[in-house]
Formats: C-alpha cells, sequence, structure tokens
C-alpha cells in the first residue's frame, strides 16, 4: 500500500473505506471553531414499527441562514440506505404510523399570509418518499404530535389563538401588554388522518405541557399546569384523561414540578418523574415515582438509588421500568422491577446514553451515545441484551479527519474531605510532566453535571486542547448524579463548598504537574457564569475570566428571572416574604465582594435571556468597570438565554479565545471567519 503521508488526503479516505489502513493521526488536524459549528447535530431516533428503520433528525449549519437547519433521515437497522426524507426550511419530531407506512412531521408551511412566519404544522410522508402533505391547518403552530395506535389520529399540543381584538390591537401597534399575563394557553388536540378534521380534547383555564398515550390508545396520561409560564411549572400536576378528554383523574396534588407520565401496559398504573424525595419536599436527584391509575399514594423506587434518574418507560410486560440515568461523569441505562428494589444496570462505559426511547411491542431501545470521539450515533438494544449495536455512522469523520483530546475522570479531596470529581482534557500535545495553561469550565443548571463526551460550541474544548490548554470540568457541589446530600449541600447556602470544589480541584492539578497555576483562566456558562462571578470575587488566581448569563445580585435576579423555583431553598425563602433573608442572599451575591476583583473579565449575555436577564451582567460589569478592572460586556440582539445564531456563537468563542490569549499566553489570536456561503449549499471560508 502506498505511503498515505505522501496522498492526498481525499485519497487517504477512499483506501481507509476501501479496507485499507492508515496509521492513526497521520490525516488529522486540529480542530477550528468553524469546523466545531459545522458538527451536525443528530437528534429524535425513532424504531420503525417493524423495526427494520430509524428516522431520526439531523441540523446541519446553514451559515447563508445564520442557523441550524433540520431534517428527516431515514437508515436501515444495519445501516444501509441512509436517506434524507425532507429537504424544506426546517423539519422535526418525526413519527411512525402504526403501520409504518406513513411518516408524520412537523414543518413550516411556507405561507406567511397569516403574520406566522414561523408557523409549524403536522405534514404526513410516505415511507417510500415523495412530496409530503400538510395534515394539519391550525390556527397556531403544532408540537408534540402522536399517533393513535389505530392510526386513525394524531394528537398534538397548540397554544390557543389570539382573540381578534388582541390582534386587532397589535395589528395597531396599540400592543401594551400585562407582564406574565398575556400568555396563550395550551391545549391537547386530536386530528382525523383521512378528514383532517381537528377536534379539542381538553378545553379551559390552564395548559397541558406534556402527555403520553396509552398503548392501547383509550387513556392519556397528561401534565396540567395553572398556565405555560415556565415559571408556574410547580403549580402543575399529573391527570389521567381518557382518549376524548373525558373521565379525568387528578393523580398528584404536591406543588412538585413533573414530568415524563406514562401509563403502564395494563392501564392500572402511571410512572413520573419529580426533583424530590418520597414525601415530595423540593429540590432532590430526579426521582422515579409510580401511581394507581384510579388515584391513591404514590411511591418512590428510586429513592436509595445514588443518581439521577433522567428518563423512564415501562417494560412490554409492565413487570419492570426501564430509565436512563445520569451518574455524575457518566450516563447509562436501567431496569428497575415496578415493584421496588435494587436497579440493574444495563450499559456501561464513559458515555452518556442520550435520545434514548423503548419500543415496547419489539423490546428494543434506541438512543445516542454521546463518547470523547462522536457525538451521538444511533445504536439500538435489546430489551437486557449485553451489548448494543451500532445503526448509523454519521460522525465517525470525526475521528478520521480531527485530532481530538483525551479525556479522562478525576476525583479529589474537597475542603471539608468529600470526594469530588470531574473531567480532564489534556492538549493534543500533551507530554507528562510538562505544565500547560489551564481552562475551568464550569457547568450550568447548576443541578447537572458534566458528563464524557464530545462537547459543543459552548465549551469548544476540542479547539482549546489544540491551542495547548489543559480544560477542567469539575462536578462541584451542587451537582446531579452524586446522591442528594451532594446536590443538596446548596440548601441554605450557594457558595459552602461549591466553589471551594472548583479551587481544590485545580490545585489538584497543580499537584500533578499538570496545571500552570501561572496561566489559569475561568469561564462558564448560565450556572457556571454564577461561579466564575463568584470566583473573581474569591481569588485573584485566574489571569482571565469570561462570565456567561451570570448571576451577580441573587436578591434582583430572584425577581427578574422567569425561573424561582429552585432559589427559595438555596436561600431560605423568598426576598419578598416577611422576615426575608435578605442577608443570606447578600452574602452570597458575588456583587457584595466584587471590590476585591483584579481579574480581567468578559461578560456576555443574550438580549433576550429571560432565565439570567441581562441587568444581572451590567451590575458586575458596571462595578468591574468603575473599579478600573479590564472589563467588556457583550449583548447578542435576539438571542435567548442559549444562544442559536452561528455568528455569535462563533464571536463568543473568539472573543474569549483573543481575551485568554491576551492575559494567559500572552500569544497572538486571529480571530476566526465565518465562512461566505458561495453557492447553494456550499460553504467556502473567507480569505
Amino acid at each position: 500500500m502506498p505511503d498515505p503521508r505522501k496522498l492526498p488526503r481525499y485519497l487517504v479516505l477512499v483506501l481507509l473505506f476501501a479496507g485499507g489502513s492508515v496509521t492513526p493521526g497521520l490525516a488529522q488536524r486540529p480542530m477550528t471553531l468553524v469546523d466545531l459549528l459545522n458538527v451536525p447535530l443528530l437528534t429524535d431516533p425513532q424504531l420503525s414499527p417493524d423495526g427494520q428503520h430509524v428516522l431520526y433528525v439531523l441540523a446541519e449549519a446553514d451559515w447563508a441562514d445564520n442557523r441550524r437547519i433540520s431534517h428527516v433521515w431515514r437508515i436501515g437497522i444495519d445501516g444501509s440506505d441512509n436517506r434524507q426524507m425532507t429537504r424544506g426550511d426546517g423539519e422535526s419530531a418525526p413519527r411512525w404510523s402504526p403501520d409504518g407506512q406513513t411518516i408524520a412531521f412537523l414543518g413550516g408551511t411556507g405561507d406567511d399570509s397569516n403574520g406566522d412566519t414561523a408557523d409549524t404544522q403536522i405534514h404526513l410522508l410516505s415511507n417510500d418518499g415523495g412530496e409530503a402533505r400538510r395534515l394539519t391547518s391550525h390556527a397556531t403552530s403544532t408540537s408534540s404530535p402522536a399517533w393513535s395506535p389505530d392510526g386513525r389520529h394524531l394528537y398534538f399540543i397548540a397554544p390557543d389563538p389570539k382573540s381578534e381584538e388582541q390582534e386587532a390591537r397589535e395589528e395597531a401597534e396599540d400592543d401594551v401588554y400585562a407582564f406574565d399575563e398575556d400568555y396563550q394557553q395550551k391545549h391537547l388536540w386530536r386530528v382525523d388522518v383521512s378528514s383532517g378534521a381537528e377536534t379539542p380534547v381538553t378545553d379551559g383555564d390552564f395548559s397541558v405541557i406534556g402527555y403520553e398515550l396509552s398503548a392501547d390508545g383509550s387513556r392519556l396520561a397528561v401534565h396540567k399546569a395553572p398556565n405555560p409560564l415556565i415559571g408556574e411549572a410547580e403549580e402543575g400536576e399529573v391527570w389521567v384523561i381518557d382518549e376524548t378528554g373525558g373521565g379525568q383523574v387528578e393523580l398528584t396534588d404536591n406543588r412538585m414540578p413533573e414530568g415524563g407520565a406514562a401509563l403502564s401496559p395494563d392501564n392500572r398504573q402511571v410512572l413520573f418523574l419529580a426533583d424530590a424525595n418520597a414525601q415530595f419536599e423540593n429540590y432532590y436527584n430526579q426521582n422515579l415515582f409510580v401511581v394507581p391509575a384510579s388515584g391513591g399514594p404514590s411511591r418512590d423506587l428510586t429513592s436509595a438509588f445514588p443518581h439521577e434518574v433522567q428518563r423512564a418507560a415501562w417494560s412490554r410486560d409492565g413487570e419492570s421500568i426501564y430509565f436512563v440515568a445520569n451518574t455524575g461523569v457518566r450516563g447509562e441505562l436501567f431496569r428497575v422491577a415496578a415493584s421496588g428494589g435494587e436497579p440493574t444496570r444495563i450499559t456501561r462505559g464513559d458515555h452518556a446514553i442520550e435520545n434514548w426511547q423503548y419500543v415496547p411491542a419489539l423490546d428494543r431501545h434506541v438512543f445516542t451515545v454521546d463518547e470523547p470521539q462522536n457525538p451521538g450515533d444511533i445504536w439500538v438494544l435489546s430489551g437486557d441484551a449485553a451489548e448494543p449495536a451500532r445503526v448509523s455512522h454519521v460522525f465517525d469523520f470525526l475521528a478520521t479527519d480531527y485530532a481530538l483530546p483525551r479525556q479522562e475522570a478525576v476525583q479529589w479531596e474537597g475542603a471539608d474531605g468529600a470526594t469530588v470529581e470531574g473531567l480532564v482534557f489534556y492538549p493534543l500535545d500533551y507530554e507528562a510532566g510538562e505544565r500547560y495553561p489551564l481552562v475551568v469550565q464550569t457547568h450550568g443548571g447548576p443541578a447537572s453535571s458534566d458528563r464524557f463526551g464530545f462537547g459543543s460550541w459552548g465549551s469548544y474544548v476540542p479547539v482549546l486542547t489544540a491551542k495547548g490548554y489543559v480544560v477542567f470540568k469539575p462536578n462541584y457541589r451542587g451537582s446531579t448524579g452524586y446522591g442528594d446530600a451532594f446536590l443538596r449541600d446548596m440548601v441554605g447556602s450557594y457558595f459552602r463548598n461549591s466553589h471551594l470544589d472548583v479551587m481544590t480541584g485545580v490545585d489538584h492539578l497543580i499537584a500533578l504537574g499538570i496545571a500552570d497555576p501561572d496561566r489559569m483562566v475561568k469561564m462558564g456558562w448560565s450556572g457556571g457564569g454564577h461561579m466564575t462571578n463568584k470566583i473573581i470575587t474569591f481569588t485573584d488566581r485566574f489571569k482571565a475570566a469570561s462570565s456567561g448569563a451570570g448571576a451577580g445580585n441573587w436578591i434582583s435576579m430572584y425577581a427578574q428571572s422567569d425561573v424561582r423555583t429552585y432559589r427559595t431553598p438555596w436561600f431560605g425563602g423568598t426576598p419578598w416574604q416577611e422576615q426575608a433573608p435578605i442577608d443570606l442572599y447578600w452574602e452570597h451575591s458575588p456583587l457584595r465582594e466584587v471590590y476585591k476583583v483584579t481579574t480581567p473579565t468578559l461578560f456576555l449575555v443574550g438580549e433576550e435571556d429571560v432565565r439570567v436577564p441581562m441587568p444581572q451582567s451590567v451590575e458586575m460589569y458596571r462595578a468591574l468597570e468603575s473599579l478600573g478592572v479590564p472589563t467588556h460586556l457583550y449583548v447578542a440582539p435576539r438571542e435567548p438565554h442559549g444562544w442559536q445564531e452561528l455568528r455569535h456563537q462563533l464571536f463568543k468563542m473568539n472573543v474569549e479565545l483573543a481575551w485568554f490569549e491576551q492575559w494567559a499566553t500572552k500569544r497572538p489570536y486571529t480571530w476566526e471567519k465565518a465562512p461566505v456561503p458561495d453557492e447553494p449549499g456550499e460553504d467556502t471560508p473567507e480569505n
């Protein structure tokens, strides 16, 4: 075989696929920011009724449109016949008809006559391909489609339409609105597949925020809330109704946000998930509960399970429940008896199971696996089989084309002696005994955890490690997956041990001889931004920092944000109650000790962020600016809490890298430019 080092890259790939071998690493190059943004996102795998095909959604970067556009694809269970099924302006939520002949999906209508260019309706497409036909003509956008078992109907959720008076006022720009009051309730509908006739299933002054059909289609498990506002989710409860909306039974009454409700195969029990303990007290790792479908007390099946249940489904016979759990730096599939007992782990590896679905009729699981060199190809697993089988190879090019960092789990002792865990990502040129500049990234939530996997544009680890940085992701106190005591360390004291866990982890990497204590930077988004704001007031050891959508003042943050549920237990009450714990709120606010900051710090926030609104970043920025600390505040127009536009995402990474290089490594940095669309469907880099 010819020396691959002397061959053009395309010939190297030809030889690879022809069955030849290439010395690992010879065709690889470091990733750039644009490379990372161009990595597709694969979601929502759906196994066909005969088990022979999988539908999935693939979202790819479109630089001309400055966004990712998703389409529905279909692949054979053996990995063959991988076909793009839709080619519109963005399609999602593919669902097989019970006979496997038709695919329902959500897509735009291309009709902006009602002024709503984002109008989303249900469309139908033959499994053989061809032109899709629009099924629904609902007055508002539809979501969450599901087939009835007999294939005669599709269910969906849609918000109520605005009144004619409201429409007229908005058209005349007489549009003053009542904050948190001018919402449209969301309700459950069903549409007749043959005629297109739409019928409401629920109606009234409440919102349906989730549902699941029973196996026989006669009943539905429904999550009902007072309104669609996320801050009111704790007022929602689990109900069971019949297929036309009658026979309603309320199963919970606990002022606790629940999710994932599903009826057992015999319709006698309902499972659901809640961030609660057996007594339905708030702020615990999410647990799995079962309640009689006729009403009665709930049972917590995972009260002794030391991890976080993320999604669950009944087994085919109803004797067991499968669930995916966050176990800290990993995510795995488990099974537990419906009567209770110790869960059994089914999968095992340095990975995270994502997008999981169980198909009872086939006794098969379908899911994606997020691994260090693969962000999520599709796998299937039969029942409790020992080994899953891989279906897709969408992301093979990453390990072939790019040099990617080595990942390792690391544990250390916290300041109080507790064991803390995190992930270390090594520089591509790592040599034992050498010290490297360190980027400390703290996850959001904070009730979540960093796990093995490829990562995303938000942390751009492959690019940082290509530039010689060690990246450290500590799962500090308050993270999920490590038991309730670890999570609830924040109750009554947000920064009791969480920031100390970060710093003891940093010291551990320095003691190992990996990190250079004189070249360290700190970054994070949302909860990671809160932590960054705290760290820069706590220590001057970092040469630079970037705080994305971080809180600075917990008192003002409480009312500004659209979510308050978890902040109440952190500080022991609300800021406006009688004898409010204002001192505790202020004690844990980074703004309280901002006068200590000397670290050059960037602040980034979306202009439309309702989760951690822009004023939080403004308060921190203005404090540093007045103190003479090098700082900038960058605001992204139109963006919510998680930035969506490709050029905004590229800016965020560029400005952070330039800042870190300026203050920590003293190296020059050249900003990457967005690709310039040359021809339809083709992107070429700018010169």
